[in-house]
């Protein structure tokens, strides 16, 4: 049912897309990410007269949501209760999901919505730094306070004195001396809380108390980010190392974190009076409609700067924006690579020194000759167990190549066959680090890896040592400032820009648990969003603590940040904004220019809903008269797909120079402590529609006095409702879908019998190529037909809207009460009952570095949504997907597909 079950949407590993993948390795049973039973359920703070007994009285919302619970008869737990002008509402778990329609029919609810798990915080690399003289430390610990301009600040005397900053995270270790060494007081973390208990995984039963100490290590390096106090053994300092940190714990030490949990968290930090909010968590969504992100945005409609985490998952390319970072308000932060990187040196026979990227020698003291996984590039090398056919490779330094699956999956499979030793040539990503678990392992550049291929197909393979010493150094980074290749692209599926900006995240330097090495080079978005929270608490220093300087903080940060290119080639195209946002945040031009521009960014939508014609405000607040030019600087449009494919365009999502065209006065000339508005007309580039271009660029604004500032657009230049949801190609399993599993896990067009004992049950086996905002499956007769991929259905006109998610609320609301035997709410297409419904799903990817790239739903125990039994027959699954921007009530904005004909004949008792 919609509010016990969930899409894949946070999943790890994925099929690449020339793969044909085996049907019988897929689980059996329903794809989901949610905690069973549990909802969060938001309430009209204004509800609160209950009539009992014939009189009246005041109660609260929650008092009276638990009468009304207990008057139908509802058992259930509460688990977390909110109250604040964020929002009111509690957490609570039903013993028995038949009773959510009851739930349901209470006055005073606003919304109700399944709680979605998030994954636990993983940077894309890391190194815990051995001492002052490790390799791995850059020159240079400060490179990215440069890159930004911090440093100019610090030497100012601004520190974020006064601000108060809540870390939302796995915890701080507070007894670090670079954190201050206590809690509370006079500390540097003032104060904390431990929403759940270092055994807590994301469903089990939470045990809070008020000791936020991390067990993990993310919070801490992310706190020393803001705010690690100078003097410390390698002199890294925070870029608010003077505002007071108050540490959230939301995550135990392994695990996943609910959804209620963070809504709890963001709720708590809102109400203590934290100026500055961050989170560094968060997974594929593509919407900005999800619980967390929607309590954040309001958080930053109230007056609080809300940082979030854009999310590391770039190589699975366009519109797969991250929540809670989806929140319409949020700041949402894309990762730069950090200028500097560390080496180290192999030794190659014949053949010069090649570099390879670790932080410390690889503890290999043995001279093997080198071994190549394939002897072609390709896409997925050593992404799926070896050949039966593979020689034993305990001989070899094996090369593979990067791409399309995890380092750790890759030396995974080469361990099996016997490797002791592998090198990984780049494939164009950002140079990284990686700790590798079972075999030593390093990345090497891609010339070095062509060359040693080179080598060994033209048989003299060189042989390869690692020196153990004497081999360490730095280099400048050759994509530093630069996106990170990890980083998230949006926009969202509702046209919305992600992220907002982007903040060094590649190789940073910070804390980290005392017990797990004190100090430790960590990469992620993770690493650049608390900068840019540090960042937050300089502006508010400087402008001072209130609401107005809060809700100006993103135009602030978009407005003053520079857009980067998408290569170090001199005739590269900008990045798109979809990965960059307005570009590297610069924390000095944001406090200082006299010149403010208002909005950070212009939304153009898509062609079915375009709107080009814009207006921005200059507001001069210097001392004289100044004169701006105005200027387009178009980005490079970004192809989501390849032309003729439903499939995304992985890393690197290709740029095209099909610009928008922009109108607009080339001068504008602003009195002091005077504003003028500027009409602009963008016009979309003609081109392709069915790639789904996202076109971007900049409008920038420059001073006579020499102040540049920009404006960020986007629009897309095809119809969102256009795009097909339902994968309904061959290119995954080597049949098409979505397709009907048997009991054996065996694709099948035929009519199948099942008796649901056992595994014999039916499974749905379904992929999304695109989001969608509704998701169904219903049960419908044999002898249901539907033309073509166009579902029938009917919808009670007038839906109310009210609450977060009123439109799907208020349809599943009729949809539950009629998912039974007696027949649904559809009109044109008879369904005997209703099976399940989802909401807001991201669609999935073909990266193995994310995601296990389909979804399935089974019908495991013969019952619908629920539960209730099915009645012995013959059925057919009716299964669709609303289109993006489609309307519910509108039958024809709906994909559609039917199972072929089964069979049930359950024995009953």
């Amino acid at each position: 049912m919609k509010f016990s079950l969930a899409l894949a949407a946070y999943l790890s590993a994925s099929i690449a897309l020339a793969a044909k993948f085996d049907v019988h390795s897929i689980p059996r049973g329903t794809s989901k990410q949610v905690v069973p039973g549990a909802y969060v359920v938001e309430l009209d703070p204004s509800v609160g007269i209950s009539a009992l007994g014939g009189s009246k009285r005041s109660v609260s919302p929650h008092s009276h949501l638990y009468e009304h619970m207990m008057k139908r008869e509802i058992s259930w737990t509460t688990t977390q209760e909110y109250l604040s002008d964020l929002f009111t509402g509690a957490a609570i778990r039903l013993e028995n999901e038949n009773d959510l329609a009851n739930l349901a029919s209470i006055q005073g609810i606003i919304d109700i919505r399944p709680v979605y798990l998030h994954p636990p915080p993983k940077p894309f690399d890391q190194h815990v730094v051995t001492g002052p003289n490790d390799p791995a430390l850059p020159p240079d610990t400060f490179s990215t306070h440069i890159m930004t301009g911090v440093d100019k600040l610090h030497a100012e005397g601004r520190f974020g004195a006064g601000v108060k900053i809540g870390v939302i995270d796995t915890g701080i270790d507070y007894k670090h001396p670079a954190l201050g060494g206590c809690l509370g007081g006079n500390c540097l973390v003032k104060s904390g809380y431990d929403f759940v208990g270092d055994a807590y995984n994301g469903t089990n039963a939470v045990i809070p108390d008020d000791d936020p100490m991390d067990c993990n290590g993310h919070g801490t390096h992310v706190t020393g980010t803001i705010a690690a106090l100078p003097d410390n053994q390698y002199n890294i300092s925070g870029v608010a190392y003077k505002a007071n940190i108050a540490g959230y714990k939301v995550f135990g030490c392994e695990g996943s974190v609910a959804d209620d949990i963070l809504v709890a968290a963001i709720t708590r930090a809102y109400n203590e009076g934290c100026d500055v909010i961050t989170l560094s968590i968060g997974g594929p969504s593509g919407w900005t409609s999800g619980a967390s992100s929607v309590v954040a945005s309001r958080a930053a409609k109230a007056g609080r700067i809300v940082t979030i985490a854009a999310g590391n998952e770039g190589s699975s390319g366009m519109f797969y924006a991250s929540g809670p970072s989806a929140g319409i308000d949020v700041v949402s932060v894309g990762s730069i690579d950090n200028t500097v990187i560390p080496i180290q040196h192999a030794k190659v026979s014949g053949h010069d020194d090649i570099v390879y990227y670790s932080l410390a020698p690889l503890n290999f003291t043995e001279t093997l000759p080198v071994y190549p996984i394939s002897k072609t590039i390709v896409a997925d090398d050593a992404c799926k167990p070896l050949p039966a056919d593979t020689p034993d490779l305990s001989k070899y330094v094996v090369l593979i190549r990067r791409g399309s699956c995890p380092f750790v999956t890759k030396l995974a499979n080469v361990a099996d066959k016997g490797a002791r030793i592998a090198l990984v040539y780049n494939n164009g990503g950002s140079p990284v680090s990686f700790e590798p678990e079972r075999i030593p392992g390093a990345l090497i550049d891609t010339d070095a890896g062509a060359y040693l291929l080179q080598q060994y197909l033209a048989g003299s393979p060189p042989t390869i040592s690692f020196p153990q010493s004497g081999g360490a150094g730095t280099v400048n980074n050759p994509t530093g400032g630069l996106m990170s290749s990890y980083s998230t692209y949006g926009p969202t599926f509702d046209a919305y820009l992600k992220p907002s900006v982007s903040a060094p995240g590649g190789g940073i330097l910070s804390t980290y648990p005392l017990a797990k090495g004190a100090f430790a080079i960590l990469s992620g978005t993770s690493m650049a969003t608390p900068f840019v929270a540090g960042v937050a608490a300089l502006l508010f220093e400087a402008r001072g603590k209130n609401k107005d300087t809060a809700r100006a903080a993103r135009d602030l940060l978009q407005t003053t940040s520079i857009a980067v290119p998408q290569t170090r080639n001199e005739t590269s195209l900008l990045q798109t904004a979809s990965v960059q946002g307005a570009g590297l945040v610069n924390a000095y031009s944001m406090i200082h220019y006299q010149t403010v521009v208002t909005p950070g960014q212009l939304l153009l939508n898509d062609t079915a809903h375009f709107d080009g014609r814009k207006s921005i405000k200059i507001t001069n607040n210097g001392k004289k008269k100044a004169v701006y030019t105005l200027l387009h600087r178009p980005a490079g449009t970004a192809q989501s797909l390849p032309a003729g494919s439903i499939q995304p365009n992985l890393y690197p999502v290709p740029l095209t120079s099909d610009f928008a065209t922009v109108s607009m006065p080339t001068s504008v000339t602003v009195n002091p402590g005077q504003s003028k508005s500027v009409s602009i007309q963008i016009t979309a580039p003609r081109v392709d529609a069915s790639t789904i271009p996202v076109y971007t660029g900049y409008i920038q604004i420059a001073s006579d006095s020499g102040e540049t500032l920009s404006v960020t657009y986007m629009g897309i230049a095809s119809k969102l409702r256009d795009a097909t949801i339902l994968d309904n190609t061959d290119e995954m399993f080597g049949f098409k879908l979505p397709a009907l599993l048997d009991a054996s896990g065996n694709a099948t067009t035929s009519v199948q019998t099942y008796d649901f004992k056992g595994q014999n049950y039916p499974t749905i086996l379904f992929r999304l190529a695109m989001g969608t905002r509704s998701l169904v499956f219903d049960l419908v007769s044999e002898a249901t037909t539907v033309p073509g991929t166009i579902s029938k259905r009917s919808v009670e006109d007038g839906v109310e809207r009210r609450g977060l998610f009123s439109d799907i609320w208020n349809w599943f609301k009729g949809w539950l009460n009629g998912g039974n035997t007696s027949g649904g709410t559809y009109a044109q297409i008879k369904t005997v009952g209703g099976l399940a419904s989802y909401e807001y799903n991201p669609r999935h990817t073909q990266s193995e570095e994310v995601d296990v790239g389909y979804s399935t739903f089974a019908i495991v125990n013969g019952t619908f949504a629920n539960h209730t039994a099915i009645p012995n027959g013959r059925y057919k699954v009716l299964v669709r997907a609303l289109k993006i921007s489609g309307d519910l009530k509108k039958e024809e904005d709906y994909e559609a597909w039917l199972s072929p004909v089964m069979v049930f004949n359950a024995t009953r008792a």
